[in-house]
């Protein structure tokens, strides 16, 4: 999809800091996750920071 903005990233990563446990490898789980522990009314901006979470995960799965 490209570069995605500073914020997005921001978000996600003090998300991860602060909710690893709850997050996983699904992208449905953690937009679930996101809305709850958020109050991001953007379904898109919800769904981008979700997305990013998601990636990040696997990524770190990957890397074990």
């Amino acid at each position: 999809m490209g570069i995605k903005p500073s914020y997005i990233k921001t978000m996600g990563e003090a998300l991860l800091e602060q909710h690893r446990e709850s997050f996983n490898g699904n992208f449905d789980d953690n937009k679930k996750v996101v809305s709850e522990v958020t109050t991001i009314q953007s379904k898109t901006i919800r769904n981008r920071v979700a997305g990013n979470i998601t990636r990040k995960v696997n990524t770190s799965q990957r890397r074990r």
